[in-house]
């Protein structure tokens, strides 16, 4: 090492290396404090210049004045006007030319089937389906369109699902006036019993004599209200169907994140998807809208909370999909595209990236090794700049390596803290009504835990044989190595969301070169300016996503039940976004003088916020816009023992709620004073002594409330004992019984000891998976049009053939769910005491407990 006149360093290397820097340069001064919020607040700015408006962003919607000037343009305000009259309906529980040719039929359907730990049995489900065809095709595939008309039990049900249902016929009208030509055959598929669950796409997809040829789909619902649908399945194993949505949907929205998601079942809720993929091996895309999920399956989805310009997007969406994949050369044969899952999603709405599986993987090693590789080359040179040995900086690097690992655990720690503290106070979902107060909340928590660690080790370090620009330089090193360490695990794990790092490095890498090949490094802070700039994108993307994941989440929590605290996978959320978006920005708040300061001034801002929650801003609900969900059944009951009598003979309100706060916000407008949980032990009777619908996996939180008087049912549900019959070899045994009553009913069976269920009426996979499915076992039983009772038989085998005795247990619900079903007046009663920032799914409901 040697200076030179003017002062500056020189460095040569065993091959004529030689680097030249000034040391005054390197070592300049860190920029004045007050610079520091503007540095934090131009970040918030680019969040709500850049983001939220782009996330909220929808085409103006066509009106039928415009149709002339916009010819084959998918009209909204025609959607909007049958929107109108299918809303106006209320409830629905379980209802030719020279160019094309189109053949329309209603399908009823009767089948059984397992779904979600139960066996679902139904008769007489109808669907509309309407095939159009040009006349001049003789293609054998076909492209299947579906949505539901069937709503939940007092959900007049307008953006679940009839908004897709309007979509579909006002694509449908343009198709069959526009008398352009495709390839193959469409299949618009209203099915009508989506919420029973799937009933109606497994009765098309296993009966109807064109659902052998129906080769791609598109399937449309709705978990909210309005707003952009989200593309959060495809396939799976066909990326073909993603380079259609690429080259043809004008409005994308869409990640393999949300799919990946899914499938771990972190969202509550299912598709038609799941049945057209499992019992049709039909490839698809799965597409829902996502925005204001408070009011779903509530009697406040309605008419007008579906915009116009929703309506557009996705009508504008879905008529260019059905255009582009009507006429794919890919239909003819499938089987031949079926190439691996594919990874995909949009950019802020403005464009879709889409690869496969394979290029996700090179991609992934690619960049992750290259940004190893270029930290240590950048480490080389600025030991061969500062003279220092290359294990100095290789020390260095190994202690802000932890220190970055430990920043981002604190990330995410500092969150969960926050959201077990507030659920420990019994304040959880503060933030249902008022999403913005996560930002203070959980996200000023996990931005001070991210640069805690370096913060105070840079401000308390005492080396000074690197500059502190050196240092700061080394912890965006320190987390880039982090990122490609958890990208290389993902892609190990065969998480298709290992493109989130893959984002970050991508543009890390390329500051990090620019840096290197212009020595920026040498030129005081200069070089975080080119990093800033380069992380302006990551950060707008990661945003973006997360964002839209919170929007979503935050209304699903308020049906998460109650066993679960919400809280942590909102706060788990937050620290995830916070990582990505500010892993290599956040730290750079070191540049400026007094930078704990900073972290002061966060913590101020999320101690104002924690205020603020104690308030009545902080209560989670809202009238008719964020409800709390609190669904009862008015249950009359009765307990018949093996002799025939009855030991038991009540009526109560039997409480399913929705989300963690449990029935205390309720305690100060109804009367529940003998309300009581049923309990870990409720299991000695026969599911709990309850008739759960749907939700018996949770039946021990569930909560009962006696009344005095008795429930008045609509109408009886009969079970009629037909016969019994002991097979040969006396070790079996056959019951038969006769079953009446409303259109929804359910049954359980609770085999005694010594007794196994062999063979029943119904679809036999709950029997041939003893193992999985262990007793009581759930049957729910529905019809349609057809209402013929129900006959079924079981038959069981007992070790010692003794059948003169208890041989098993069966519970019997009915569920008068319809709208036109009254309830009694003492129930109308308790029911006007709910709250009005409280709604509930309830209906009369009986149950009786049987032994043979």
């Amino acid at each position: 090492m040697g200076a030179t006149r003017d002062g500056k360093t020189s460095l040569s290397g065993s091959e004529n290396l030689i680097i030249e820097v000034d040391e005054d340069k390197i070592r300049c001064k860190q920029y004045s404090w007050y610079f520091a919020p503007t540095y934090l607040l131009f970040w918030v700015g680019l969040f709500f210049a850049v983001i939220y408006p782009l996330f909220q962003a929808l085409p103006t919607g066509i009106k039928i004045s415009e149709e002339a000037d916009k010819p084959g343009q998918f009209v909204a305000e025609r959607a909007q006007e049958i929107l109108l009259k299918i809303s106006r309906l209320g409830p629905r529980v379980g209802l030719r030319d020279d160019v094309y040719e189109m053949e329309v039929e209603v399908q009823r359907a009767s089948g059984s089937y397992l779904i979600k730990g139960l066996t679902n049995h139904y008769q007489g489900v109808q669907n509309v389906i309407v095939r159009l065809s040009t006349k001049s095709s003789n293609s054998t595939s076909y492209l299947l369109v579906n949505s539901h008309y069937d709503t939940k039990p007092g959900s007049p049900g307008a953006g679940d699902d009839a908004a897709m249902v309007v979509v579909m016929m006002e694509v449908l009208r343009l198709v069959a006036v526009s008398g352009n030509p495709f390839l193959h055959p469409i299949i618009f598929l209203f099915n009508g019993a989506e919420e029973q669950p799937m009933q109606g796409s497994h009765g098309f997809i296993t009966q109807h004599r064109w659902a052998a040829n129906c080769k791609a789909l598109l399937n449309l619902d709705s978990a909210g209200a309005g707003g952009r649908d989200l593309l959060f399945q495809g396939g799976p194993n066909h990326p073909w169907l993603m380079e259609h949505y690429r080259n043809s949907a004008p409005h994308p929205f869409a990640t393999t994140t949300a799919e990946e998601m899914f499938e771990a079942g972190i969202i509550p809720s299912d598709t038609d998807f799941r049945i057209f993929r499992d019992f049709g091996v039909v490839p698809g895309l799965d597409m829902a809208g996502v925005y204001n999920g408070f009011v779903y399956h509530t009697k406040f989805d309605r008419y007008a909370v579906i915009s116009l310009d929703s309506l557009q997007n996705s009508g504008d969406n879905l008529l260019a999909l059905v255009w582009s994949i009507s006429s794919a050369e890919e239909m003819y044969d499938t089987g031949a595209h079926a190439s691996g899952h594919a990874v995909f999603f949009d950019f802020i709405g403005l464009f879709f990236v889409h690869y496969q599986e394979s290029t996700s993987l090179a991609l992934n090693l690619s960049f992750s090794f290259g940004a190893i590789l270029l930290v240590c080359l950048s480490l080389w040179r600025m030991s061969r700049v500062t003279g220092q040995s290359m294990g100095t900086y290789a020390g260095v690097f190994g202690l802000l390596f932890l220190l970055a690992l430990a920043g981002v655990l604190l990330a995410v720690a500092f969150p969960l803290l926050m959201a077990t503290f507030y659920d420990w106070g019994n304040r959880t979902l503060t933030y249902f009504s008022n999403s913005w107060l996560v930002i203070g909340l959980y996200i000023c928590p996990s931005v001070i835990g991210l640069v805690l660690p370096m913060t105070l080790y840079l401000t308390h370090k005492k080396c000074k044989k690197i500059p502190h620009t050196y240092y700061l330089h080394i912890v965006g090193h320190a987390n880039c190595v982090l990122l490609a360490i958890l990208c290389l695990g993902a892609t190990a794990l065969k998480y298709r969301s290992a493109y989130l790092f893959l984002i970050s490095l991508i543009f890390y890498v390329a500051a990090l070169i620019i840096n290197l090949l212009t020595r920026l490094h040498c030129r005081g802070y200069l070089w975080s300016l080119v990093l800033i700039v380069f992380q302006i994108i990551p950060f707008i993307y990661h945003a973006y996503l997360f964002h839209m994941f919170i929007l979503i989440l935050i209304p699903m929590t308020g049906r998460f039940g109650v066993s679960t605290n919400p809280d942590i996978l909102i706060g788990a959320l937050c620290g995830f976004g916070t990582i990505l978006a500010l892993s290599f920005a956040a730290p750079l708040i070191n540049v400026f003088r007094r930078p704990n300061c900073m972290l002061g001034g966060l913590a101020l801002v999320m101690f104002i916020f924690c205020m603020i929650t104690v308030s009545d801003v902080g209560f989670p609900y809202r009238p008719k816009t964020n409800v709390m969900r609190a669904d009862f059944m008015q249950v009359h009951r009765k307990f018949f023992e093996y002799n025939g009598s009855v030991s038991l003979e009540d009526s109560g309100y039997y409480f399913h709620l929705g989300d963690r706060n449990k029935e205390a916000p309720l305690r100060d407008h109804m009367n529940l004073t003998n309300l009581v949980r049923l309990g870990e032990d409720c299991d000695s009777e026969l599911m709990c002594g309850i008739p759960c619908y749907r939700y018996c996996s949770a039946r021990k939180h569930a909560l009962w409330l006696a009344r005095e008087e008795p429930v008045e049912l609509p109408y009886p549900t009969v079970l009629e004992f037909l016969s019994k019959t002991v097979l040969s070899g006396g070790y079996q045994v056959r019951y038969e019984f006769r079953l009446t009553g409303p259109p929804n009913m359910g049954l359980f069976f609770k085999p005694l000891d010594g007794v196994k269920l062999l063979r029943w009426t119904f679809a036999p996979a709950m029997l041939d998976n003893p193992a999985t499915y262990r007793p009581p076992l759930e049957v729910m039983l529905t019809y349609g049009i057809d209402n013929t009772p129900i006959e079924f038989f079981v038959e069981l085998s007992k070790d010692d053939g003794n059948f003169d005795e208890p041989v098993f247990e069966m519970g019997v619900s009915g569920h008068y769910v319809s709208p036109h079903d009254k309830r009694d007046a003492l129930s109308q009663e308790f029911l006007a005491t709910l709250p009005d920032f409280a709604f509930s799914m309830e209906w009369p409901s009986s149950y009786e407990r049987h032994i043979f």
